[in-house]
């Protein structure tokens, strides 16, 4: 499928119109990516309306399997959608609604987003980053930071669109796909219905789009990338008269006008426009408002929307307070949690810590390490981040001392995660049932970096940059913090993590990236046979790397000594492996 989706990204650039969509969607293949999307998705084991998950479809011969999703697309009609109500944040009393689509309703709708996906990406705005491949909230502080810091644009737009995603237009998002070049009307038909999907407990809904469904972050982008043009084309892409060469020159000729300088950088619903001077601000507030209502038919929240000076207030964005300071003769960008971000997490800490309390369970303290290290992960782009977990730390640690006294014990029990990445913080020691406890203090700033525009998932040259470029094996670790598997022991939870690090996120066979979905954390020697948990009994190899261990027979051999490319040395670790298990060598 990627020779089609990189031609679909290519016609898209040069504003091709797509009449027949649906051939790429109910093709095989695409039927089977998509399957292996789900699959490897945390939410392919939760259950819809008609209580089957994932695991309906493994059973099911795969011709069956084929002929049952392209039989639902040729006359299409959703089962209704499971509402549940989830809390805004641990421990919070608010919620918010969540809509889980039946399982095969999540497998078309993941089958429309692949072919869909390469078209909306040629379109996108490149200051966009919510929902998009390979862009993170770190792209978007970045780019903010950027702003504040080298472009010194001081003044900043904050408006809040009030029930964004429940109030979205159906006909307006419909055009707006048409704009784009999605011109086939079946395909169109097909959204249209998973728009009107019924909500138990609540109806057929006449606007917005499900939060919870796959295909509704792309169409939420959609329905804003109008709004991204619209801002850019008032300086960023403003039309001149005179094509210039060079930015820079470009840049000066625009300064030289009446135009107003604006930029802007949006996170999903989330959006700042920053700007030079109050004046400014002030017509781009009333303008973005008035936009908003004509043309998508969106209101702001007077309340939450505001013009802020930066160099005497904060903005909150991403769950970062965002100011600018003296420093040196001119101002820099200063940043720390907000305020609700970290009574969250205190939250969130607190409330594992009763955990452990009432478990007594070691898989617990294993997961309190997993909040601890996924909160730094997360926020470590601030740059007075250790002084909020300082006294984030100040806080939890009370409660933790005081419901965990008889657990505590102050010998060191150092994972190797622990010597990676808190070896050098000498605070005190706190031990429960031989894990040690991360220091919630020892966070340090990890300044973001901005997007690589090449960057991108439907060129070749823009895969070998990602390939090239991706940031370490951050989000394996970050996918295998949020994939605990709670009849795995603490150790071997730990050890993964630690043993991704040390193999730079790389397969022990082939040397190749790991891929999520696709890659197994194996015993060297079975865990049948006496083998442990422990480090050095754990590797981390790609999924087909692990059926050559495995398999026994000589034709599924050849069949994965043709898929896979390996060295002599891969060929040796292989038949090592091989022996470990019981298997003859190759």
């Amino acid at each position: 499928m990627q020779n089609i989706f990189d031609d679909l990204y290519k016609q898209s650039c040069n504003n091709k119109r797509f009449k027949y969509l649906m051939q790429y969607i109910t093709s095989k293949n695409n039927i089977l990516l998509a399957y292996r999307n789900i699959k490897k998705n945390n939410g392919s084991t939760t259950v819809g309306t008609d209580n089957l998950n994932i695991s309906y479809f493994q059973e099911m011969q795969l011709d069956k399997f084929i002929e049952l999703i392209q039989n639902k697309l040729a006359n299409y009609i959703p089962k209704s959608v499971r509402r549940v109500e989830i809390p805004k944040y641990q421990g919070s009393i608010e919620t918010r609604p969540l809509g889980i689509p039946c399982i095969e309703d999540r497998i078309i709708q993941q089958c429309i987003k692949q072919v869909l996906e390469p078209i909306c990406e040629a379109k996108f705005h490149k200051h966009s980053y919510g929902f998009r491949p390979n862009r993170s909230t770190d792209h978007a502080i970045a780019r903010s930071m950027s702003l504040m810091n080298q472009a010194k644009l001081h003044y900043v737009v904050d408006l809040d669109i009030k029930g964004f995603f429940d109030n979205v237009n159906h006909s307006k998002l419909k055009k707006q796909m048409w704009s784009l070049g999605i011109q086939d009307k079946n395909l169109i038909s097909i959204i249209g219905k998973i728009l009107k999907s019924k909500i138990q407990e609540v109806g057929i809904p006449s606007k917005g789009t499900p939060q919870g469904g796959i295909i509704s972050p792309l169409l939420s982008n959609i329905v804003l990338n109008e709004l991204d043009w619209w801002i850019s084309s008032q300086w960023e892409t403003f039309d001149t008269k005179h094509k210039y060469s060079k930015a820079e020159h470009r840049y000066h000729a625009q300064k030289k006008t009446n135009l107003k300088e604006i930029w802007f950088v949006r996170y999903a619903d989330d959006f700042k426009i920053f700007c030079r001077n109050p004046k400014t601000a002030q017509k781009i507030y009333n303008a973005t408002r008035l936009w908003l209502k004509e043309r998508l038919g969106l209101d702001i929240s007077p309340n939450k929307s505001k013009i802020t000076n930066l160099r005497r207030n904060y903005t909150e964005f991403l769950g970062l307070k965002l100011t600018l300071r003296p420093k040196k003769g001119k101002y820099v960008c200063q940043s720390r949690m907000c305020d609700k971000a970290k009574k969250n997490t205190i939250i969130k800490l607190k409330e594992q810590v009763k955990k452990i309390q009432k478990s007594g369970n070691s898989k617990e303290v294993s997961k309190l390490n997993s909040i601890i290290l996924g909160s730094h992960n997360y926020y470590n782009s601030a740059t007075h981040i250790s002084l909020d977990f300082s006294k984030i730390n100040f806080l939890v640690t009370k409660t933790l001392e005081i419901r965990l006294k008889q657990w505590i014990s102050d010998k060191p029990r150092f994972s190797e995660t622990y010597k990676r990445l808190y070896g050098n913080y000498n605070g005190k020691i706190r031990t429960i049932h031989d894990i040690t406890i991360f220091p919630i203090y020892g966070c340090k700033t990890k300044p973001p970096k901005n997007f690589s525009q090449d960057i991108c998932n439907y060129t070749k040259l823009g895969r070998e940059k990602i390939h090239k470029n991706l940031r370490g094996y951050k989000h394996l670790i970050d996918y295998l913090l949020r994939t605990a598997n709670e009849n795995n022991t603490a150790e071997f939870h730990d050890n993964r993590i630690s043993l991704i690090a040390g193999q730079q996120g790389k397969c022990y066979i082939t040397g190749m990236d790991l891929e999520i979905g696709y890659m197994e954390c194996h015993h060297k020697k079975q865990k049948c046979d006496g083998g442990t948990d422990e480090y050095t009994n754990l590797v981390w190899i790609c999924g087909k790397a692990h059926k050559l261990i495995h398999c026994t027979k000589l034709e599924t051999i050849n069949k994965y000594l043709g898929l896979l490319s390996f060295d002599e040395q891969g060929l040796k670790r292989v038949n090592s492996l091989r022996k470990l298990v019981g298997n003859s060598v190759i």
